[in-house]
């Protein structure tokens, strides 16, 4: 195994926690509004809190309204900025796993460029220089590998967490592949964003993704001095000097103990939730709906009007393609226009579906 670890007690508890949770929410019966409702609301705490770790000033609030609302923030338009895009790299991910598609250099890199540029941007390159990390005093804490090396380091991490004879447990994988990411450094900025992605693109396509409920991103953003402290593995700061041969060990009970308190905290907050939230046929006319409906379905638990930008924001189109999806909705009979307005159209939901939406 190229990375060194052990299976401490305390590394075995956290993972039987973490199988007992995922094994709880498999018999879990949800409305299929109220799931959606979870998984918008676990998709805007992984963008604060991701980004919040990184300096960004935005309220988990703020950052509903940014992302949701495309409200405007004046002195803050850079915070607007983060949060839209490591939202949208969030959905991008998303798409990948739904459809099937692997891990891979390209997507990564990828992954890296919706967070800082936009979704027509190409893959960024890796970093073709050194990118020392220093503190606040301006000493030096942390010498990555030199840029000739990210190439190879990075083609060897891909490797191994996708290496089908792979026999470590799945979350295991995610952690060493965690602080792998963020030791290598391959980006010149942006890469504790895209690194925490690359956990929950692990987790979620090996099946732990527990129906999107949960962030993994809150937990280390509770506790940002443990969070760093835990991937400092090896004393010395320079990569060649021990970090690169570094016992990953106390970095494993870290991650696997904030994934295990995650997991049975969700898992204790759905089964408040569970039950028959609705009739059979209710259900139904809910899994009719195709994904990107049923995800707008849930914006209308907080408000009794959208309007095209709202829907936008939440599914990362344009507005003209919105535009577009709400006429053949409406054609569909389950919304309907209640402002003909065109410049501020409103939307409201069909009589016969507006009974489904019962808040978490």
């Amino acid at each position: 195994m190229p990375y060194g670890f052990n299976f401490t007690a305390s590394i075995v508890r956290h993972l039987q926690t973490i199988e007992r949770a995922r094994e709880s929410l498999q018999h879990v019966a949800l409305s299929p509004v109220i799931a959606q409702q979870l998984r918008n609301q676990a998709q805007l705490r992984a963008t604060h809190y991701s980004t919040r770790i990184e300096g960004n000033r935005l309220t988990l609030k703020e950052t509903e309204q940014a992302i949701q609302q495309g409200k405007l923030f004046p002195g803050r338009e850079r915070d607007v900025k983060e949060v839209e895009g490591y939202y949208r790299s969030l959905q991008q991910m998303e798409q990948w796993v739904e459809g099937g598609q692997r891990i891979t250099e390209e997507r990564v890199r990828k992954l890296h460029a919706l967070v800082f540029k936009g979704p027509r941007a190409q893959p960024t390159p890796y970093r073709d220089g050194q990118n020392v990390i220093r503190g606040s005093g301006g000493q030096m804490v942390y010498m990555p590998p030199e840029a000739q090396d990210v190439p190879s380091l990075m083609k060897a991490l891909l490797a191994w967490i996708n290496d089908p004879s792979q026999e470590a447990p799945l979350p295991v994988v995610a952690g060493v592949a965690h602080y792998q990411f963020e030791t290598i450094h391959p980006f010149f900025d942006g890469n504790g964003r895209t690194g925490r992605l690359l956990t929950t693109w692990i987790l979620y396509q090996g099946g732990y993704d527990l129906g999107k409920f949960y962030s993994l991103e809150e937990f280390y953003a509770q506790d940002l001095d443990g969070y760093y402290q835990a991937l400092v593995s090896h004393p010395h700061h320079n990569y060649y000097e021990g970090r690169n041969k570094a016992d990953l060990t106390p970095w494993l009970e870290y991650f696997l103990k904030g994934m295990a308190d995650v997991f049975d905290q969700l898992a204790s907050e759905v089964q408040k939730q569970a039950g028959p939230r609705v009739a059979a046929g209710q259900q139904k006319q809910v899994l009719d709906l195709d994904p990107r409906a049923r995800r707008v379905l849930s914006l209308f638990a907080e408000r009794e009007l959208i309007q095209s930008g709202q829907v936008a924001k939440l599914l990362g189109l344009s507005e003209r393609q919105v535009r577009d999806l709400l006429s053949e909705w409406v054609r569909q009979g389950w919304i309907e226009i209640a402002d003909p307005s065109r410049k501020a159209r409103k939307y409201r939901l069909a009589k016969e579906y507006r009974d489904l939406l019962v808040s978490p």
